[in-house]
């Protein structure tokens, strides 16, 4: 989605409650000039004060619907565990509220199917905050894409290390979090964000493999996770290829990133030891050089790609530097202007399915030792 200025639905400004004092304060609320923190919410007194300080809004809640029957608000952002995100989203929407959810959309194909009953039913906005769509490399790859200068994207990959989150798993007590033992194809949005809105297409089947070295965790977690890792590959519904791998135990440095292969260019993210991101183009004129085996080489272009944050699509208070890749910023307004402008947003519910679902399967067919199997498509938001 571009940002362009223009007529509104609404100049009404859209009065929002934030709910997850630790990921929910990360964002610009607060600095988009169509909306209002008007509640924000959290169980735990730090994080509410955190919250509160953030956004500065005193009107402050530990209970959730009490926010939801006593605030006067238009929207909820939900920054809660994963395991929450359907319940709340559920309660919001039959309250009339629209919502903002982060990552993953649902935990199984039950809650993917209420998720979307619940939007379908109510007609509100859901936006699902997945960050990858909006990190600038793949912003310019989709628009490449629209251009068609990749011509076929056949192939694509995506990974997600994260060995760091192992530390999360625990609370500073002892006592597990959500975190413990979750399966990694279960947070798959972060690769998915990536591959189906370049490619534009969907997951139409997958076979995935898991490791795991039968630690503790991978034992009494309460998903019955046996995997730290996991890896997946996908057939498309125009019949093309993608891997995924998410990985929470992994010699590597941290990264999102991914790239797109196609018949006239190829994109590379750049990886965690510091290559660029990278353009390569079909040149002319044919081969002109033997590589050290005496073969011909392609004519090929190769291009560090220019740096563009693309902050010049947002309002100018929106213009600073924020987290995943400066993503955030983007998320905020997008879903702002889609109520203000009564639409669907970006990362809509059907979206949100297409980037969370493949995940679900994939970890099933880890468990069933690679069986390949379906993934339903759900479709895409009504024009």
């Amino acid at each position: 989605m571009v940002f362009r200025p223009g007529a509104r639905a609404s100049d009404k400004p859209v009065r929002i409650g934030i709910v997850g004092g630790r990921f929910g304060a990360t964002f610009q609320w607060h600095l988009d000039p169509g909306c209002r923190v008007t509640a924000v919410c959290d169980i735990d007194e730090q994080a509410l004060k955190r919250l509160a300080a953030t956004y500065g809004c005193g009107n402050t809640f530990t209970n959730y619907e009490d926010m939801l029957r006593r605030a006067e608000i238009d929207a909820v952002g939900i920054f809660t565990p994963a395991p929450l995100h359907v319940e709340m989203t559920v309660a919001a929407m039959k309250a009339g509220k629209h919502v903002i959810s982060a990552v993953p959309a649902g935990m199984n194909v039950s809650e993917i199917e209420r998720l979307l009953d619940i939007v379908k039913s109510t007609g509100l906005r859901y936006m699902m905050a997945e960050t990858s769509y909006y990190r600038s490399p793949i912003i310019r790859c989709r628009e490449m894409a629209d251009k068609g200068e990749f011509g076929t994207v056949f192939y694509a990959e995506s990974e997600y290390n994260h060995e760091g989150l192992i530390k999360l798993m625990f609370e500073a007590g002892g006592k597990p979090t959500w975190r413990h033992g979750f399966p990694p194809m279960l947070y798959p949005t972060h690769c998915l964000g990536m591959i189906v809105p370049v490619m534009r297409e969907r997951l139409a089947e997958v076979t995935a493999i898991g490791w795991g070295d039968r630690h503790e965790v991978l034992k009494t977690n309460r998903y019955r996770n046996p995997f730290w890792n996991e890896t997946a590959f996908f057939n498309t519904s125009k019949g093309h290829a993608a891997r995924v791998s998410v990985n929470w135990h992994v010699a590597a440095g941290e990264t999102e990133r991914g790239q797109f292969l196609g018949n006239r260019m190829s994109y590379y993210m750049e990886r965690p030891e510091g290559s660029p991101d990278t353009i390569v183009r079909i040149g002319s004129g044919g081969a002109t050089e033997l590589d050290s085996n005496g073969y011909p080489k392609g004519a090929l272009k190769m291009e560090r790609d220019g740096a563009n944050d693309f902050m010049d699509r947002l309002p100018e208070p929106l213009r600073v530097k924020s987290g995943h890749g400066g993503s955030h910023t983007f998320l905020t307004h997008e879903f702002v202007d889609a109520i203000q402008n009564d639409r669907h947003p970006s990362v809509n519910v059907w979206e949100a399915v297409a980037y969370t679902l493949p995940g679900i399967v994939a970890h099933q067919s880890a468990l069933n030792n690679g069986q390949m199997m379906k993934i339903r498509d759900y479709g895409q938001a009504p024009d």
